[in-house]
């Protein structure tokens, strides 16, 4: 019988072998290992007893990976409204976790600061059809990392922060900016981490927190 973290070690040999290929070079190593590595961490949350809201996100980040890895305006679009999804998944499971966290405040002013920052200097370089797509999705994905951060903890915050970054990478290469070498290492670097820590931070997450993820029994007389 194969132990329960099986899809956690393979997802994590996948992630090696897809940051390996894109370090080397253009190669058919990401277009192979790219697609596995989402349905494998969904597979390792859903044995670990995962609400479906976290492995629904995880799959639908595999949407947007499978779409985005076509070059095409219209997959484009299509992988940013899969990924728009799962972060509606995270925003509503974060959500039920209970109160925020001392400093959500705070943290929310800077999660702000950096949105606006962010998109006054980028929209502008933006293809005129991109612009109000990203402003939503950009919303959205810094309402995410936030709730992330405020509702359960350092762990989940980190992987919300780094998705915000990955993501960031990715339109920056749209608005056609200045870029590190090998951009699409660190923009999966990033993602896979993000993802990793986000699902990490749901299943840590204290019994009080988890408790409301379930749903209701309510006993019979």
């Amino acid at each position: 019988m194969r132990s329960p973290r099986f899809p956690l070690l393979a997802f994590g040999l996948v992630a090696v072998a897809d940051l390996g290929s894109l370090a080397a070079g253009p190669g058919p190593g990401h277009l192979i290992a790219k697609p596995l590595l989402m349905p494998l961490l969904a597979a390792w949350a859903a044995r670990r007893g995962a609400p479906r809201l976290l492995v629904a996100a995880l799959l639908c980040g595999w949407g947007g990976d499978v779409l985005l890895l076509s070059d095409a305006d219209a997959a484009f679009l299509a992988g940013m409204s899969c990924f728009a999804a799962g972060h509606v998944c995270y925003l509503v499971l974060f959500t039920r976790a209970g109160p925020h966290r001392a400093r959500a405040g705070l943290l929310l002013a800077c999660y702000a600061a950096v949105l606006t920052a962010t998109l006054v200097l980028l929209v502008p370089d933006l293809p005129a059809d991109l612009r109000l797509p990203v402003v939503c999705y950009s919303a959205l994905l810094t309402a995410m990392a936030w709730t992330a951060a405020a509702r359960l903890g350092p762990v989940a915050g980190a992987g919300g922060a780094l998705f915000v970054l990955s993501d960031t990478l990715i339109a920056t290469g749209v608005a056609d900016w200045p870029q590190p070498p090998r951009p699409d290492l660190w923009i999966m670097l990033t993602y896979v981490a993000a993802q990793a820590l986000l699902a990490r931070g749901v299943l840590a997450a204290p019994p009080a927190r988890t408790a409301s993820y379930q749903p209701e029994r309510t006993a019979t007389p």
